[in-house]
């Protein structure tokens, strides 16, 4: 006798029932399987268009399939339509050196903060966690606003993109400080260090801000409320080296976030280092958050609302839900930039205006909906 029984093998009173679990089960997974399929697909297509729409808006008439040649064009040389005379020099240079970059970097800027968010709450098991509860873009808004007032001397020559990551830097390593009790993190301290520290570091903008020259105040402003209008090819590599780095680094450590999402107590038994693990998270979520604010400002509510909208799509598992919230952050502030600039057209909405126009009523709305107490709004 083999003495391992498959379920097929068994037969009894409860045999019944035990198969039809086991169906349920399989078929509910295979709903979930496809539904995130559906999804990837849907959001990946979303980015294409959007890229080719951004491509297609603005004061130079471009329409949508031209702005794909253009772009096309560019990526693999050689294409009839770059030298037959259909597209202009004015066109090509609108498209490719104005219009995709800062539709690039809208991308980046805001797959990275959904990341960042998706992190900071499992790290500190809070679903209000995020880049700015935590301190995070404060800390890097006061270095890139260090610069823009006093100049780069002021912080030991840095530019504002590494000004900027200092001072997100700067904010993690003082929120982990404070946050330490008996030698590990504590969550609950986080949030709290987080919140003061945050209110810190606005209050000292604001300092910055009030004592400068006149034109220096419109600057910070639409600074500190985000903007990709000045984007450029360069500014890119920025945003994207740290989204690789910060993606990779969270794909190897899914499951390890899953355990830390049941408790410490929980997570040590399977053999997670929660405190070096929260510790990791805080850093990489630093790095995005400090990396992003540096090129694109502040730009708030993306790593609030994203990763909540990507569990209640398709769960709290991190190997479905991170890829997702990278994916929708991308999606939405490219959605957000497009708008900022076509709204009130010729004046541009700073980004962080319309995110949090845009992203409040949809958060309170999903609230209400039955699927937010599965994915922790409501309790």
């Amino acid at each position: 006798m083999k003495g391992v029984l498959d379920a097929s093998s068994v037969r009894g009173p409860g045999s019944g029932a035990g198969t039809a679990v086991v169906s349920v089960a399989d078929r509910a997974r295979r709903r979930l399987a496809r539904r995130t399929g559906l999804i990837y697909a849907s959001l990946g297509f979303a980015l294409v268009a959007l890229i080719v729409l951004s491509g297609a808006v603005g004061s130079v008439p471009v329409d949508p399939l031209q702005a794909g040649q253009i772009v096309l064009g560019h990526l693999a040389p050689g294409m009839p339509w770059m030298s037959d005379g259909s597209l202009t020099p004015l066109q090509d240079q609108a498209v490719w050196r104005f219009r995709l970059p800062r539709a690039l970097l809208a991308g980046l800027a805001g797959a990275g903060l959904a990341l960042a968010g998706a992190l900071m709450q499992v790290t500190v098991r809070n679903p209000l966690a995020e880049p700015y509860i935590l301190g995070v873009s404060s800390g890097a808004s006061v270095g890139a606003v260090l610069v823009i007032v006093l100049g780069s001397a002021a912080v030991g020559g840095l530019s504002l993109n590494v000004a900027a990551f200092a001072g997100a830097l700067v904010a993690c390593v003082c929120v982990a400080a404070l946050a330490r009790k008996g030698g590990e993190l504590s969550p609950t301290r986080m949030i709290l260090a987080g919140v003061a520290l945050g209110t810190l570091f606005s209050a000292v903008t604001s300092y910055l801000t009030i004592s400068t020259d006149a034109q220096n105040v419109v600057s910070v402003l639409f600074f500190l409320l985000g903007s990709v209008s000045a984007a450029t090819m360069s500014s890119l590599i920025g945003p994207a080296v740290a989204l690789v780095v910060a993606g990779a680094v969270a794909a190897v450590v899914t499951r390890s976030l899953n355990a830390l999402m049941t408790g410490d107590e929980s997570a040590t038994s399977l053999g997670v280092d929660a405190t070096r693990l929260r510790g990791l998270m805080l850093v990489v979520a630093s790095l995005l958050t400090g990396t992003v604010v540096s090129v694109a400002g502040g730009i708030g509510f993306v790593g609030l609302v994203v990763p909540h909208v990507a569990r209640i799509a398709v769960g709290a598992d991190h190997r479905r839900m991170l890829p997702v919230a990278v994916l929708g952050g991308a999606v939405f502030l490219m959605t957000a930039d497009l708008l900022a600039r076509t709204v009130a057209a010729p004046t541009e909405i700073p980004l962080g205006i319309l995110t949090a126009f845009v992203g409040a009523p949809f958060f309170l709305w999903l609230m209400r909906r039955s699927e937010a107490d599965r994915a922790g709004f409501g309790r």
